[in-house]
């Protein structure tokens, strides 16, 4: 385990409700998408990695695939279990994946490669774990964000913070250009055929108040950017933070937030 996977598992523990409330309606969008790149369909074998509160799981039973779910957070997946209870969902981490080799008909993964520390390591068993001729589907978030993405980040750098030294990076040569003939490429180096990478645009509608509590509650690496400042600075950051939100409030007080993200699909 890398010291960016080591970062992650801290980050993440005990933040499934906090995520559910917050950052997971956003990330349930590419789903559909998702379960149509790699043809679900009654009685698949399918497998969802980094399940997170088990959108992908939940909508995969309902197209009537067989099911199985994991996730490195206990705590997501006592929530996937309940979003999907025809499922078999497990605790598992990437690389090792507790899976017999080619038993799945497809792999999805909604944004799970943005939490680990090698991600070509990370495809290469997500192959593992795929028949051959079955198909693989990621999506992650591109570089550089869309303009509803980087609000967060703005409101963090208008309070002259940085990126604290607890917080590590992917290591240089595990990294990869978040674009998409990046993303592609990164595909095509685990051996899948007939990669095509594409850009999810879409709006995400919600409030000041949601938006903000993600971060507030020390979700993902902004949040644990947010949550590790001082008290003042914290309440510097959440004032740049509501400034800023007047660029994306419409007319009935809604947040309407630009978002973009990259999914890439191939066959093995």
């Amino acid at each position: 385990m890398t010291a960016f996977d080591e970062s992650e598992r801290r980050a993440w523990a005990g933040q499934a409700d906090a995520y559910a409330s917050s950052f997971a309606k956003l990330c349930a969008y590419p789903v559909p998408r998702l379960l149509d790149a790699v043809g679900i369909k009654a009685g698949m074998r399918v497998l969802d990695v980094g399940t997170g509160s088990g959108t992908v799981a939940a909508a995969a039973c309902g197209r009537g695939a067989k099911v199985a779910a994991v996730d490195a957070e206990p705590s997501m997946i006592a929530i996937a279990a309940r979003a999907a209870p025809a499922a078999d969902v497990r605790l598992a981490t990437l690389p090792d994946l507790p899976f017999a080799d080619d038993e799945f008909d497809a792999v999805v993964g909604n944004f799970v490669l943005n939490h680990v520390g090698r991600p070509r390591t990370a495809l290469a068993e997500l192959r593992r774990v795929t028949r051959p001729g079955g198909r693989i589907a990621v999506t992650i978030w591109p570089a550089p964000a869309a303009a509803g993405q980087a609000l967060l980040g703005r409101a963090v750098q208008a309070a002259g913070v940085g990126r604290p030294a607890h917080l590590p990076a992917l290591e240089p040569g595990d990294d990869f250009p978040r674009t998409e003939h990046g993303f592609a490429a990164l595909l095509g180096a685990a051996a899948l055929m007939n990669v095509v990478c594409d850009t999810l645009l879409w709006d995400h509608r919600t409030t000041p108040e949601e938006w903000w509590s993600g971060p507030a509650a020390g979700v993902a690496t902004i949040g644990q950017i947010v949550r590790s400042q001082s008290t003042e600075v914290i309440e510097a950051i959440k004032g740049h933070f509501d400034a800023l939100c007047a660029e994306f409030i419409d007319a009935n007080g809604v947040l309407v937030l630009p978002h973009a993200a990259l999914m890439a699909h191939g066959q093995v």
